[in-house]
């Protein structure tokens, strides 16, 4: 019999030339273990999934009871089912005014897909702006408003009436015109490498939206859930989007996305034509008692408050002649040390110490650091020792592992 490492690679369709291959047996908290017992200190939290950690009590206890309920009943949205009611009037309540109907979708990907015909629908113009080096999501609208075009270069032609702006660029704002449908932006640019709005950069582009009357969709897909610091990221920049997306964190674990608007904005959902957006498993009984528990224990403990001291900690730590810069947003972080050669190199030692790190769609040339925020300062102290004497033993010019080290796709 074939060992599951070549059932692996022979059945799972692979989607880069370089998978890591550790065969998870087990995770619990910020650990994951491999079939051997190896543990591994998980600095990407599945990138930004697990903020409590893996199989957090609480959302194991909500999984576990719902499933003796109920699972699958019927497409979403026909059904008072209290899974989904409990979680989005929580979502609600944590949200300004505004924000107070909520769609659920499996992704995040199918939350900007939503998003994108929303905003289509309420304002009835053609055109979409999203940021350059941003990432939205895979399927093919949301692979639309991706530049560069690497990613999806091969599979042209994508949606029309997309048009890209620089991030920080105060006069890209005025290509925001009177065809825009939407402009969808991440509070920080996560894919880029953590790249934060400068100055009063997001409170401008607020402005202009407003002025032409286009939506201003904000994806907290990557750094909402406490990740940045704040509950929500856009907290911290003093505006209020017209959509937000979720997903990642939202379920700790389990599969779960959002868009949210006002009631306003997605009633045009729901008439000429009905059914104007539907799906059949979002908002998934199990995902939504998940989201539940993963919310309720943000909220009630407010979580995100240790994240800026665990954040301080790291960047006190992270010191090293060949690291070039660190760029944070709370646990969200980017450890800039060179070409990509020399980076998977250090990634690799990272994981062969038992820490897993990885880079970004759009830069990688830094090392990604995005732990569960629940991660404690001891284990904060060993993952950057492990990360500096990977960095210390490779970071000299021209120091790199033997053997061939091949570029890819980053795995989102």
């Amino acid at each position: 019999m074939s060992s599951l490492r070549q059932q692996f690679i022979q059945h799972i369709a692979q989607t880069s030339d370089i998978p890591m291959l550790l065969e998870i047996e087990r995770a619990e908290g910020t650990f994951l273990f491999d079939t051997a017992g190896k543990s591994y200190l998980d600095l990407i939290a599945g990138i930004s999934v697990s903020v409590l950690g893996h199989r957090h009590p609480d959302v194991v206890a909500a999984v576990k009871a719902q499933v003796d309920r109920y699972l699958h009943t019927l497409v979403y949205g026909e059904y008072v089912l209290s899974p989904q009611v409990e979680l989005a009037s929580l979502l609600a309540a944590n949200l300004p005014p505004q924000l107070s109907c909520v769609y659920f979708t499996n992704s995040g990907s199918e939350a900007t897909e939503g998003a994108m015909k929303l905003a289509k629908r309420y304002t009835g113009r053609p055109e979409i702006i999203a940021c350059r080096e941003a990432y939205h999501g895979s399927t093919q609208g949301a692979a639309s408003l991706m530049s560069p075009t690497f990613f999806t270069q091969g599979y042209h032609p994508l949606l029309p009436g997309i048009r890209h702006i620089g991030f920080n660029s105060e006069a890209d704002l005025e290509q925001i015109g009177h065809q825009t449908a939407c402009v969808i932006v991440e509070p920080v640019q996560a894919e880029a490498g953590v790249r934060l709005p400068q100055g009063d950069y997001l409170k401008k582009l607020r402005k202009r939206c407003t002025e032409v009357g286009a939506l201003l969709v904000f994806d907290e897909i990557q750094v909402g859930y406490g990740r940045t610091g704040t509950l929500w990221a856009f907290e911290q920049y003093g505006i209020v989007p017209d959509v937000l997306l979720l997903a990642k964190g939202m379920g700790g674990g389990m599969p779960i996305g959002a868009f949210i608007a006002s009631g306003e904005v997605m009633q045009v959902l729901g008439h000429e034509p009905p059914l104007g957006h539907i799906t059949t498993f979002g908002g998934h009984p199990v995902c939504c008692a998940a989201g539940l528990a993963t919310l309720r224990f943000l909220t009630e403990n407010k979580v995100w408050e240790s994240v800026k001291q665990k954040e301080a900690l790291f960047r006190q730590l992270l010191v090293h002649p060949a690291i070039r810069e660190v760029r944070s947003a709370g646990l969200l972080m980017a450890v800039e040390v060179g070409e990509f050669e020399l980076l998977r190199n250090i990634i690799l030692e990272c994981v062969a110490n038992g820490v897993i790190t990885d880079w970004f769609l759009f830069n990688d040339r830094s090392l990604r650091i995005a732990p569960p925020l629940t991660i404690s300062e001891a284990e904060i102290r060993m993952a950057c020792e492990v990360v500096v004497g990977a960095i210390d033993k490779f970071g000299a010019p021209g120091n790199v592992c033997g053997g061939q080290v091949q570029t890819g796709p980053h795995r989102v």
